[in-house]
C-alpha cells in the first residue's frame, strides 16, 4: 500500500492544476486541501452539474476507469457511487463518499475517504461551495481527511489537491460548455 501512495503521489505531481490551489495544512494524522475557480455558469447549473460526475470527473481517478460509471444523488443520505464493470460473472461496486448536506445552488458536503485513502483507516469531508460572483458563480472545493495514515498526511496532501484541483477544473470547463443535466437550467 505504501508503494501505492508513493506512486501515486510521483505520479500526480505533473497533473495540471487549477489557477488557486494549496495544501492548507498537513500532519502525520491527516491534511486540508483547497482549490477554487471562477465559473461562467449559473450557480443552479453548477451544482444540478455536481450530481452529474459522469460529465465532468475524470476517469482515470476512478476505479473502473470510466467516468461513465460514476453517480451522485444530490440529498441527505445520496451515494457518490461507481459501478465496475463485471468480473467473474459478478458486478461490483464502490461507494466513494455520502453527502451529509445539500444546499441546492450553494452547498455540497460529503464524508469519504476517497482513492486510495479506502485503504487508509481515514474520514474525509469534501466539501463544494458555490458563491455567485459577477462572471457566474465561484465553486471552492475543501477536502479535510484524517485518521491513521501508513504513510502519513504530508506524504499523501501534494497528491490529493493535484487530483481534486484536476476534477474541479474538469467541473468548470463542463459547466461552461454548457453540459444539460437533467432539471438544470442552460448556463449562461
Amino acid at each position: 500500500m505504501r508503494y501505492r501512495l508513493e506512486y501515486l503521489a510521483a505520479v500526480l505531481l505533473f497533473a495540471p492544476m487549477p489557477a488557486q490551489a494549496e495544501v492548507r495544512s498537513a500532519s502525520d494524522i491527516g491534511f486540508a486541501v483547497e482549490s477554487s475557480v471562477d465559473v461562467a455558469a449559473d450557480a443552479a447549473h453548477i451544482y444540478a452539474l455536481l450530481g452529474s460526475p459522469q460529465h465532468w470527473w475524470k476517469g482515470e481517478h476512478s476505479y473502473s476507469g470510466n467516468a461513465a460509471n460514476l453517480s451522485l444523488q444530490l440529498r441527505a443520505g445520496g451515494c457518490f457511487c461507481e459501478t465496475l464493470p463485471q468480473a467473474h460473472g459478478e458486478a461490483g461496486s464502490v461507494e466513494h463518499a455520502r453527502v451529509i448536506y445539500a444546499l441546492p445552488g450553494k452547498q455540497l458536503r460529503l464524508s469519504g475517504a476517497l482513492g486510495p485513502l479506502q485503504a487508509e483507516a481515514v474520514t474525509g469531508t469534501l466539501n463544494f461551495d458555490i458563491t455567485p460572483n459577477a462572471r457566474g458563480a465561484r465553486v471552492t472545493l475543501t477536502y479535510v481527511a484524517g485518521g491513521y495514515l501508513r504513510g502519513g498526511g504530508t506524504a499523501i496532501a501534494p497528491a490529493v489537491d493535484k487530483v481534486l484541483g484536476e476534477q474541479l477544473e474538469s467541473l468548470k470547463h463542463a459547466a461552461e460548455a454548457g453540459k444539460r443535466v437533467p432539471g438544470s437550467p442552460p448556463a449562461r
